[in-house]
C-alpha cells in the first residue's frame, strides 16, 4: 500500500481523507497516514493525526502527498515544499465511483477527483489539478495542470483550461470547437454560477451570465 498524507486539514482535506482509503490506483490502495498542516488547531482530526511539515517527513519519510487546497498558487507551494523535504507526489487520486473511460482518460500525478464526477473520453487532466465533487468533462478537454473545479462545475466538450485556472461552484462553459477550443486562459478566475461562453484572457476574473469581466474600481 501506498503511505499518503494530505496536505491541509481543513474541510475539503477532511472530505478527501473520508474516502481516500478507498480509492487505488493500477490495483495498489493508499494508507492514509494523516494530515500535514503547520498551523494545526489539534493534533488529531477525525482519528489521523496532524502534523508539521518536518513532522510529517521525519515520521513518513518518502511518503506520497496530495495537497487538498483550493488556491492553485497555494497548492504548488505546499507540494514544492513537501518534496523539499523528500515526500512525493501522490499517483491520482481517484474517488471509486467516478465515471471515466479507463483507455482515454489521462490524470496528472497527485490530481485529486471527488465522488460523482464523469468525465467522457479524450481528456487529460493535468499535474495537481483538483475536481470537487459532482462536476463533468466532456470530450477534448483540457485540464491544466493546478487547476480547480469547485463542486458542480460543467467543462463542456472542446474546452481547454490553462494551468491555475480556478472555477467556482457551479460553473459551466459552452462547448468550443474542433481544432479551436474555448480557452480559458492561465490564472483566470471564472466566478460561482458564471456562464462562459467566449475564451477567458489569462489572470482575468469573470462572472455572470454570459460570463464577463469583472470591473474593478
Amino acid at each position: 500500500m501506498r503511505t499518503l498524507l494530505i496536505l491541509g486539514a481543513g474541510g475539503f482535506g477532511r472530505e478527501v481523507a473520508s474516502w481516500a482509503g478507498r480509492a487505488t490506483w493500477q490495483g495498489e490502495a493508499f494508507d492514509l497516514a494523516g494530515f500535514i498542516d503547520d498551523h494545526p488547531v489539534t493534533s488529531e482530526l477525525n482519528g489521523r493525526p496532524v502534523m508539521s511539515l518536518a513532522q510529517a517527513a521525519a515520521r513518513h519519510p518518502g511518503a506520497m502527498v496530495v495537497a487538498a487546497v483550493g488556491n492553485p498558487r497555494s497548492r504548488e507551494r505546499l507540494i514544492a515544499r513537501a518534496a523539499d523535504v523528500g515526500l512525493l507526489p501522490a499517483p491520482p487520486l481517484v474517488h471509486p465511483n467516478v465515471e471515466y473511460d479507463r483507455e482515454y482518460v489521462q490524470f496528472g500525478e497527485g490530481s485529486v477527483v471527488c465522488a460523482g464526477t464523469i468525465l467522457t473520453v479524450n481528456i487529460v487532466v493535468g499535474a495537481h489539478a483538483q475536481i470537487n465533487l459532482d462536476c463533468t468533462v466532456g470530450h477534448d478537454a483540457v485540464i491544466g495542470e493546478y487547476a480547480t473545479l469547485s463542486p458542480g462545475v460543467h467543462i463542456s466538450g472542446n474546452v481547454t483550461l490553462e494551468p491555475y485556472t480556478f472555477f467556482g461552484t457551479g460553473a459551466v462553459t459552452v462547448n468550443g470547437l474542433p481544432g479551436q477550443p474555448l480557452t480559458i486562459g492561465a490564472g483566470a478566475v471564472v466566478g460561482a454560477g458564471a456562464v462562459v461562453t467566449r475564451n477567458v484572457p489569462s489572470e482575468v476574473t469573470v462572472t455572470g451570465v454570459p460570463a464577463r469581466a469583472r470591473e474593478t474600481s
